[in-house]
């Protein structure tokens, strides 16, 4: 069934865009008094942020016990080495008035070791620490709880030189406030984003001009100018569509709302400046069935789109983990390209967007936003590619091919397939290459996937995954003796590790817990524990942990040698 789309509104914008293209140039902040000169600050976001947000499922419900735990989740989860960096504390880490010294401060109920400790804590995970503000009178919860108000508005010098000396690497920057045209927003938000260059540290700006406030975001083209990344709309729900009116631009948007809004502005998003449609809502509330959790990750990577998960990370299904950190999906994302989609073709509830990508392949979201499956193509003309043959690859299920003229997927609703396709290749590459006399593939019969040193990490401690099997030096493991090693480290059972610890890679030293016997129904069982290699919950899904469990025999603890 179709739905009203807001083609009148979309075309307004368009109009809109036009008339203002040239007043919004002019748009500066007042005339500031001489000061000496800015220094020069490396880009902070050249690819699109990656990271977490607490709003999304705590709201005001944060300390820092809380967002430590966030923190190490971050790491354990494998987020971290996906590519997630920033913790961000959004609303409420601060008291409603300043300290004596004019200061911002924590609330100290919630945050007792204050910011510093806080943002020292994250940077010691490997992590960049974040923090929410606000550039008019008031926070969202200040503004809606008729509290007073902490916003940088006349402060902004003070605020960024604070937020700087306790380590921020990024801030949230949030209008809240009905009042003001889209000229004095800019003024606002440009001059707290000079405040912040001024500090000399490199510091991610994220603006929001469309909190309480008619939704100006897409009405004018010059927030990249001093902005990182700007919202494009009212904030995102967990659904897959709110019906929210275009003559509404007060209530909250679904995902299909947020891609009819950003859409149009896709010319806006290059290499650190970035639309933002809003942090995601995979893993939120578990709303989402797990169907709509990959097509709303597929399409927001397809928007080139700053990703900052808003679930509970610390407590996260197998499913919402593998969606979060799907390496080929993040990599159509941080593609160095910098692309927005384009939606190349739209029949009602079935769309096609194609995204260039830097190697000369493009990204195909085949999107189905109705209530039934469907059966969805698009041309290589449509992908933007040339004739002739292409080979093509499905990046959740893993599904590859050739095709002279267009993929054809059949979709569920509300769901997507989502391509990676490749022109001129006539032989596609062998995914099994056979094996050398030393070293060869390791598959897990239950899914097919190899085993793999993540990204090729040597470092120890590293937990080798499943991913799929492309022959790379990281999946070619070497028996020697009792031993398996895979660039130049050993597969590791921890010590005193017990069922269900990761096996890890670590420096060989010839002990038992690093001896492993090839048993003839294949499985691979260690020395030291008597534990078998397997494979997490028998999950099939690229990036899953291999651990040791009691030996059954069943398919996820099979290895063939390829």
């Amino acid at each position: 069934m179709s739905r009203t789309r807001p083609r009148s509104r979309l075309r307004m914008l368009a109009l809109v865009l036009a008339l203002l293209a040239a007043p919004a140039a002019a748009v500066v902040a007042p005339a500031a008094p001489a000061a000496a000169a800015t220094p020069t600050v490396q880009e902070p976001a050249p690819l699109p942020p990656l990271g977490w947000n607490s709003w999304n499922t705590f709201y005001c419900n944060i300390n820092e016990q809380m967002i430590r735990q966030a923190a190490d989740a971050m790491v354990s989860s494998g987020m971290a080495a996906a590519g997630y960096q920033y913790v961000v504390v959004d609303d409420c880490w601060m008291q409603d008035t300043r300290g004596p010294d004019g200061n911002l401060r924590p609330d100290t109920s919630r945050f007792p070791s204050g910011m510093k400790a806080l943002g020292d804590y994250i940077h010691s995970k490997g992590l960049k620490f974040g923090l929410y503000h606000a550039p008019r009178e008031k926070t969202c919860d200040q503004y809606f709880n008729n509290r007073p108000g902490t916003s940088s508005n006349g402060n902004e010098t003070r605020d960024a030189q604070l937020f700087a000396s306790w380590g921020v690497d990024y801030v949230k920057h949030d209008w809240c406030d009905p009042r003001g045209n889209v000229q004095e927003q800019a003024a606002l938000f440009k001059k707290f984003g000079d405040a912040l260059k001024a500090t000399g540290r490199p510091i991610v700006y994220s603006i929001n001009p469309n909190s309480a406030h008619d939704n100006t975001a897409p009405t004018y083209s010059g927030w990249g100018a001093f902005a990182d990344m700007w919202r494009t709309s009212e904030d995102l729900k967990d659904a897959w569509s709110t019906g929210c009116p275009p003559s509404d631009q007060w209530c909250f948007v679904g995902i299909t709302e947020a891609l009819d809004v950003i859409e149009p502005m896709r010319e806006w998003t290059r290499p650190g400046q970035y639309n933002d449609p809003d942090m995601l809502m995979v893993g939120v509330r578990n709303t989402l069935t797990p169907t709509e959790n990959r097509a709303h990750m597929s399409m927001w990577a397809m928007l080139s789109a700053p990703l900052i998960a808003g679930n509970d990370i610390r407590n996260m299904s197998a499913d919402v983990r593998a969606v979060l950190t799907n390496r080929d999906v993040l990599a159509i994302d941080q593609d160095p390209l910098v692309r927005q989609a384009d939606r190349v073709r739209d029949d009602g509830d079935a769309e096609v967007w194609a995204k260039p990508l830097a190697d000369g392949s493009a990204a195909v979201a085949l999107l189905n936003r109705g209530n039934s499956a469907r059966s969805i193509s698009a041309t290589l003309v449509e992908a933007g590619l040339p004739a002739g043959t292409a080979s093509y690859r499905e990046l959740w299920t893993g599904a590859s091919g050739q095709t002279s003229d267009r993929i054809t997927a059949t979709v569920p609703a509300h769901g997507v397939a989502l391509y990676r396709v490749t022109p001129g290749t006539t032989t596609p590459p062998p995914t099994d290459p056979p094996p050398t006399s030393s070293t060869s593939m390791l598959v897990s019969a239950a899914s097919g996937r190899c085993l793999d040193a993540p990204n090729g990490a040597t470092t120890n401690g590293t937990k080798p995954v499943i991913w799929d099997c492309h022959g790379g030096a990281n999946q070619r493991w070497e028996v020697s003796g009792a031993q398996l090693r895979v660039l130049g480290r050993c597969l590791d059972a921890p010590t005193g590790a017990a069922a269900g610890t990761a096996v890890q890679l670590y420096d060989c030293h010839g002990g038992t817990n690093q001896q492993w016997t090839l048993e003839s129904n294949g499985t691979v069982r260690n020395v030291a524990t008597g534990l078998c290699l397997d494979v997490d919950r028998n999950l099939t899904a690229n990036g899953t942990g291999v651990l040791l469990w009691h030996c059954s025999g069943s398919a996820n603890q099979v290895w063939s040698r390829r």
